[in-house]
């Protein structure tokens, strides 16, 4: 296979899933359906000082809810939270370790305070990535991840291009399912 291809391979295996089946979904995700905690306990983006788990990270208006160590078993996530982290931990700090992003974290990442602004941050994010991963090249794709990525340091970067997209299937697929059942719930959940 051509360089090119591998590469172009790469990227399909994340654009296709997410023009045709992911993006398409979050269309018109509403601010009641990004904050919505359909059990008791959940974690969350919420307003600065009213954040309910052992800890809170963000540098704005809003904080995501997390515990370190994260208790067994973890706390049901919300669309919120799991697009929170989707833009930060998967996407934000993997676009500043490899391709040019001002650097963030969690801790320093400022949260959105509606879905609106949630789905630009995650449009933003997933343009730098691919625009990344295409510029890498059959080159690029064969070099170590390098010691920002920890225990993946030395895989290659193609290695983390597969993680990252499985991630993002898995993750934005839940967030999926969450609109589903947000729509279908009628009353409290049993």
């Amino acid at each position: 296979m051509t360089d090119q291809l591998w590469n172009s391979l790469l990227r399909d295996q994340f654009t296709w899933h997410w023009t045709e089946q992911l993006r398409p979904r979050l269309d018109g995700l509403t601010d009641d359906e990004y904050f919505w905690e359909p059990v008791p306990d959940c974690w969350n983006v919420r307003p600065r000082g009213t954040g309910t788990a052992q800890m809170q990270a963000g540098s704005g208006a809003m904080t995501i809810d997390f515990a370190f160590p994260q208790p067994v078993p973890a706390p049901f996530t919300t669309i919120a939270w799991r697009l929170g982290h989707v833009i930060v931990g998967v996407l934000a700090m993997r676009n500043a370790s490899h391709f040019g992003r001002t650097p963030t974290d969690y801790e320093s990442f400022e949260y959105a305070e509606t879905a609106a602004d949630a789905l630009e941050q995650l449009d933003a994010e997933c343009a730098t990535w691919l625009a990344g991963v295409e510029a890498l090249g059959e080159a690029g794709l064969a070099e170590p991840c390098g010691s920002a990525e920890g225990p993946w340091a030395e895989r290659s970067m193609a290695e983390l291009v597969l993680h990252i997209h499985r991630e993002l299937i898995h993750h934005l697929s839940e967030v999926c399912l969450l609109r589903d059942l947000h729509v279908h719930a009628k009353g409290p959940l049993r």
